[in-house]
């Protein structure tokens, strides 16, 4: 009876400490294990089981990126100015053993890095190009940073400032220039739609000159054309009397002889002589007339 106890309780503290031995590593994290205190494996995501008394997990590590914001530090600048930054760090661990046995405190030495870094960056510029070269002094506090960080097993993704602080008397002489160059960037676009307006007005001034121009242009052609139309038609006409009349005169048509005999007493009437006689057969003016007229027409 009492073996059997025995045994049942073995067993059961066979399997709690089985259960107890049995670790699940979630996604995005990776385990550090020591056997006897020294580095044995790293577990990655899934089912593990721990040696019971001889293995213990020492460190339990994101391997997610991750950010750090640093505490303003005070640096001056090549032109002696005193200012405060701030940063942000974006990391990534690669390597669980070096982030694990390479320091002490990885993120302290990675602060105390960007401190030094950062000094020595900005200590060679000028406050002015501080505020004009962020991008600039990212990329050297980035690669400056991250090579020192490999050995601890750390990637640096990003670095960047996030806020220049500078004195009051500063921020008030940058005050003055940002309100200086708005204005005269506003006093240059002023005179530049000025400008366009008056260019703009005198484009409008020759368009309207040309369309007079061409405007007039075409009425003196037009009426150049009517006028020639006029003397073409004009002259049509007095080519087809002269037409008829050759015609009647190489007939010998009354209509010609009486147009003949008509000149003859135009000219008659025209000299010194007190008497005219009127051949018989041309008695008839109105039948000459109506000839006269049908001849022309």
């Amino acid at each position: 009876m009492y073996f059997t106890i025995i045994v049942v309780v073995l067993i059961l503290a066979v399997l709690a400490v089985i259960i107890k031995n049995i670790q699940i590593v979630p996604q995005g994290y990776a385990y550090v294990v020591e056997r006897l205190g020294a580095y044995k494996e790293t577990w990655d995501v899934g089912l593990h089981i721990k040696m019971p008394f001889l293995e213990r997990i020492v460190r339990k590590v994101s391997i997610k990126e991750q950010v750090i914001e640093f505490e303003p530090q005070a640096v001056i600048t090549k032109d002696n100015v005193l200012i405060k930054i701030d940063t942000v760090m974006y990391y990534m661990i690669t390597d669980t053993k070096d982030y694990a046995y390479g320091v002490e405190k990885p993120i302290m030495a990675i602060e105390k890095m960007t401190e030094t870094t950062l000094r020595s960056i900005v200590g060679d510029m000028e406050f002015d190009h501080i505020l004009t070269l962020r991008e600039q002094i990212n990329t050297r506090l980035r690669e400056t940073v991250d090579m020192a960080s490999n050995n601890w097993g750390i990637k640096l993704v990003r670095a960047e400032i996030r806020n220049v602080i500078a004195p009051d008397e500063i921020r008030n002489a940058l005050e003055k220039q940002m309100q200086a160059e708005r204005q005269k960037r506003a006093t240059i676009l002023t005179a530049e739609a000025t400008k366009q307006a008056a260019i703009l007005t005198a484009e409008g001034n020759k368009q309207a000159v040309i369309l007079n121009a061409e405007a007039e242009r075409d009425a003196q052609i037009l009426r150049a054309e009517a006028v020639k139309q006029s003397r073409i038609i004009e002259a049509q006409g007095q080519a087809e009397a002269i037409a008829k009349i050759q015609e009647a005169a190489s007939n010998g048509s009354k209509e010609f002889l009486a147009i003949r005999g008509l000149e003859a007493l135009e000219r008659a009437a025209n000299g010194q002589a007190t008497k005219v006689i009127i051949p018989a057969e041309m008695q008839n003016i109105a039948a000459i007339s109506a000839t006269l007229k049908e001849i022309v027409s």
